[in-house]
């Protein structure tokens, strides 16, 4: 039997917010199998429960919790009227801390919940006196600041519908976007902070606003304390200062439980970017479940999540508010050369509760020798982890460098649901490398080729029952096509994900990478994360990229590309290396048929390895169709990439492994 890597303490689980709930629900002493298995088998019952548990505050009660249950078009508590920001501000006293404002020069400020209702109420005014009402869209381009969440509730306050995209991202990028919402008003900064240099985005902003003909007004926000520009603007200029600094007093506009809140966008690596659109009670929902019951969130705690505004965790630490709790933002690098352990630094000083990174963050402070242990980290409970699979070699070091009495929760889920379809809670247990169940209310499985659901056996990521946060419908879809196509053409009336996962036997859940990009070596399907997993805990190894590309004439090529750390030579034994460490750690199938030094590995803007688009330059796809280079972190490594595909494809036709 799998011995799991920790259990959790008796205590923490017997004062954690989900013993709570569960003894609320009528459910005394249940163990997280039970519970989960009740949250999805009497979804009406579960999502019932939730909604009582946290209080939710309806101007018109709901008739029904699931009047229709379809995927997609499930109808959740239909007749209730409700409004998330009114949810997200209700719960903190006037002088209680709500936001703290962190930046990776170490400096901060506080923001008090009268503060931010203040703030929310001002600019609320100002966007409805241009004209901003209930549907309207109101798009940000901004860092992870206080500002950027006092700008999302007052659009949702109104009705109105959010949208925001980092400032890293070219105004082109962001206009593939928001050009689609054709928004009223957009909120912009002057400038955000990232290693040590302030980067200048006010012509950025410009080229932006001259991009989005429908804009009545730009709020323009003075965060880098950059002059302001001379060059005119297409519409009527508006400083944050006087946006938010009126006396108003703050009047949510109830709304229907599925009107939109947000539209948050695919990462777009081929065409225009997808805008998935959520509603205002299926996200109220689904977070105070997530942040309440799985991380145990509650007044008096911190959340600190490493972020950027444009991906997904970004909603969540906005929705921090919800629970009561106080929601840390950050403007940086998480790893500054100046100080790459400054958020390690913040958390101790602010004595965060729950602290949320990557893993290739987590293995980057281990590679590089980082101890987090110099500073007093007793105050953190939580570590979260998400954005690809942690592999289980993190899990000691997390233990031995941040805590013994720590819970380690990797977490996978995604922007279409903007919430997690596996992960930890207190009181489950962990198991190194693998997540430690799926949450509460979502029917998760996994489906063989022939859509059988299996155990201890890899299959697609499936759910088989709605979750209130299942996307209402893509921006500009009217007939729903595109979005059945993205998740209900391969087993209608599921939800299929796109991940290659395996549920265990003894509850746990294994990611092993997207399903679209799923290495099919001889009719073998092999996880590319087993293979980056192994190769990346090499000191050699900065990053890799595992590759499975189908050719004409039916072979199959491997490559393995990797980025090389300072003064590494990848000579045969490196390579030799490399491919012993595969062959021993995963398994003598996974080793590649060549290893190939590449000057980076391109990703998406939040982080995720370009696998398939990477797939489709080496098999000689056109770049324009397959990936929009805006929404890349480093474009210029597609052009390398699609050069190491042309090259392979003139050699001559071989078998078997190439070095």
């Amino acid at each position: 039997m799998t011995v799991p890597f920790a259990t959790p303490d008796p205590q923490t689980v017997a004062d954690s917010n989900l013993t709570d709930f569960a003894r609320h629900a009528g459910m005394d002493g249940a163990d997280y199998a039970t519970l989960h298995r009740w949250s999805v088998t009497d979804l009406e019952g579960f999502w019932g429960a939730v909604w009582e548990y946290f209080d939710i505050d309806a101007d018109t009660p709901y008739q029904q919790v699931l009047a229709e249950e379809t995927m997609p078009g499930a109808r959740w508590f239909t007749g209730a009227t409700l409004n998330y920001a009114h949810h997200a501000l209700r719960d903190l006293a006037d002088d209680a801390v709500a936001v703290i404002a962190l930046d990776e020069t170490g400096s901060c400020y506080e923001v008090t919940a009268g503060r931010l209702r203040s703030q929310v109420a001002s600019v609320a005014a100002t966007l409805r006196d241009l004209g901003v009402g209930k549907g309207d869209r109101v798009v940000g381009y901004l860092p992870n600041t206080p500002h950027a969440i006092v700008a999302f509730l007052a659009a949702a306050s109104l009705g109105a519908v959010w949208s925001v995209c980092g400032q890293d991202y070219a105004p082109k990028a962001a206009a593939d976007r928001f050009a689609q919402l054709q928004p009223t008003v957009l909120i912009a900064a002057d400038g955000y902070l990232f290693n040590g240099t302030t980067h200048d985005r006010r012509e950025a902003t410009r080229e932006l606003a001259l991009a989005l003909p429908t804009l009545k007004a730009t709020l323009l926000v003075d965060h880098a304390g950059l002059p302001r520009p001379a060059q005119p603007y297409p519409s009527l200029v508006v400083p944050w200062e006087d946006a938010a600094t009126r006396t108003e007093r703050l009047a949510c506009t109830p709304v229907e439980f599925d009107h939109p809140l947000w539209v948050v966008f695919s990462s777009g690596t081929t065409g225009l970017p997808k805008g998935i659109v959520h509603g205002h009670g299926g996200v109220l929902l689904e977070h105070l479940k997530t942040l309440g019951l799985h991380s145990d969130l509650g007044p008096g705690d911190r959340l600190l999540w490493y972020t950027t505004t444009h991906w997904m965790m970004w909603n969540l630490v906005a929705s921090t508010l919800l629970t009561g709790a106080t929601t840390c933002t950050y403007d940086g690098s998480p790893a500054p050369l100046a100080e790459p352990d400054v958020l390690w630094k913040l958390a101790a000083r602010h004595q965060v509760t729950v602290f949320g990174t990557s893993p290739q963050y987590l293995l980057g402070m281990a590679k590089f020798g980082i101890d987090p242990a110099v500073h007093d980290l007793s105050s953190i409970r939580v570590v979260g982890c998400t954005g690809s699979a942690l592999p289980a070699s993190a899990y000691p070091w997390v233990r031995d460098h941040v805590g013994e009495r720590v819970l380690l929760a990797s977490i996978s889920g995604g922007t279409d649901v903007v919430s997690g379809f596996a992960g930890s809670a207190p009181n489950t247990p962990v198991w190194a490398g693998e997540l430690s169940a799926p949450h509460l209310g979502v029917a998760l499985a996994a489906y063989d080729t022939e859509g059988r659901p299996v155990v201890d056996r890899v299959g697609e990521l499936v759910v088989t029952r709605p979750m209130p946060s299942m996307p209402l419908y893509f921006w500009n879809d009217p007939d729903g096509t595109r979005y059945r196509d993205a998740y209900f053409s391969s087993y209608p009336g599921v939800w299929r994900h796109g991940d290659w996962i395996t549920l265990t036997s003894h509850g746990s859940v294994i990611v092993h990478g997207r399903s679209d990009s799923t290495l099919n070596r001889n009719g073998v399907r092999l996880g590319s994360a087993d293979i980056h997993d192994v190769v990346e805990r090499l000191p050699e190894i900065t990053e890799a990229l595992v590759i499975g590309a189908e050719e004409p004439d039916g072979g199959y090529w491997m490559p393995l590309f990797v980025v090389l750390a300072a003064g590494v030579a990848l000579d045969d034994a490196l390579r030799e290396k490399i491919r012993e460490a595969i062959r021993s750690g995963a398994s003598p199938r996974h080793v590649p048929d060549e290893i190939l030094e590449v000057p980076g590995i391109p990703h998406t803007r939040t982080g995720k390895k370009l696998e398939v688009p990477v797939k489709r330059l080496l098999q000689g796809a056109p770049i324009e169709q397959v990936v929009n280079r805006g929404a890349v972190d480093a474009p210029d490594l597609i052009d390398h990439y699609a050069r190491l595909g042309a090259e392979h494809r003139q050699r001559p036709v071989t078998h078997g492994p190439r070095r």
